[in-house]
């Protein structure tokens, strides 16, 4: 049975859509279809039957019906936003699209109707600061959460520049009723480190939960208060070898829907981290890097977590990998050419499954 990807290539103005073989990885692709304004960020509905796409370029958020027999995409709603999307999730019940917007300084949630799509003003149009990064729900649906990176414009094939950002993390409450965002107490959690919370990912079964650190090149694991909403730092851990002192920052990061498995890339080693995780503390271990495509700024382990596949920004090829299911250690797979500026990949399973 095939996995259905969708990969946004941001300067094709396209989304790739590709069948993925469940028991090989095999990539095969179906079709190219046209979405203008720079698709980049990627959601997906709870039940799986919707895409939503974040615009770079034209400042919107559109809504896609997926046809479950072949993955393509029937546009259903579009917004127009007033800043430049940089990622999205759904809340938990499916009823709210959030998203974070970067360069705007701000996060949004806008109501989902019936069909599925989005629809505009958006309920909440609230300011944080500039490098919000991500934003999703806790499993309770009550809690929501902001990392803001720690410099700005970090384009790791240039410099560092000089212009910082506010390297913290935002706390909110979130009424899953009405889909407004109320901050908690306290607002902030600060970093006691030059570390820049990128994206992060909730464990399956344990109440913690893993920020990649844009700048750190690092990850950090946080206990989460379920009653109180807020985050306590419990360990932070390099995503790189040790020795290595050239340019890199640290893109997204999954963990498997078993708990055993972490992964992070590296942008500028270009690599992908991997880690295993204790299934009692969810401390992390690292268990070493394997080459990838140049700036993967974009990867997904797939539903199974059989595989990983990871995009090279600057190289516009997606690598797949081979997870080991004792160890997570990844093995090369192929290497396939996808268009401009991969910026999102985002695995499916179609008709429910």
């Amino acid at each position: 049975m095939p996995n259905c990807m969708f990969v946004a290539l941001q300067d094709g103005d396209q989304i790739l859509v590709l069948d993925m073989d469940a028991e090989t990885g095999k990539l095969t692709p179906k079709s190219e279809i046209p979405i203008v304004g720079g698709p980049s960020a990627l959601a997906i509905s709870p039940d799986k039957t919707v895409l939503y796409v974040g615009h770079r370029s034209s400042q919107e958020i559109s809504s896609h019906r997926i046809d479950q027999a072949t993955g393509g995409l029937t546009q259903i709603g579009k917004v127009s936003v007033d800043a430049a999307p940089t990622y999205l999730a759904t809340d938990r019940r499916g009823r709210f699209l959030l998203s974070a917007h970067y360069q705007g300084a701000h996060i949004a949630v806008h109501s989902i109707v019936a069909g599925g799509a989005i629809v505009g003003p958006p309920i909440e149009w609230l300011e944080t600061d500039v490098g919000a990064h991500a934003i999703q729900t806790d499993p309770s649906n009550r809690f929501a959460f902001v990392p803001h990176i720690a410099r700005q414009s970090d384009n790791v094939m240039q410099p560092p520049g000089d212009a910082l950002g506010p390297n913290v993390i935002y706390q909110f409450k979130f009424d899953e009723d009405t889909g407004h965002l109320t901050p908690n107490s306290p607002l902030k959690v600060e970093q006691g480190e030059f570390l820049g919370p990128r994206h992060f990912c909730f464990h399956p079964t344990l109440d913690i939960l893993y920020f990649s650190n844009e700048q750190g090149c690092s990850v950090s694991a946080y206990s989460l208060d379920t009653t109180a909403g807020t985050l306590s730092a419990i360990q932070t851990i390099s995503t790189l070898p040790a020795g290595h002192t050239g340019r890199n920052t640290c893109s997204q990061i999954q963990i498997s829907p078993s708990g055993k498995f972490l992964y992070v890339p590296n942008r500028g080693h270009n690599s992908v981290a991997g880690f295993s995780v204790d299934a009692t503390t969810g401390r992390l271990t690292g268990i070493g890097q394997v080459s990838t495509e140049v700036v993967p700024s974009a990867f997904s382990l797939d539903p199974a977590s059989k595989f990983v596949f990871a995009a090279g920004s600057e190289s516009g090829r997606l690598a797949s990998y081979r997870v080991d299911a004792d160890t997570g250690e990844l093995s090369p797979l192929e290497t396939v050419p996808v268009g401009q500026r991969p910026m999102g990949v985002l695995i499916t399973g179609l008709n429910g499954l």
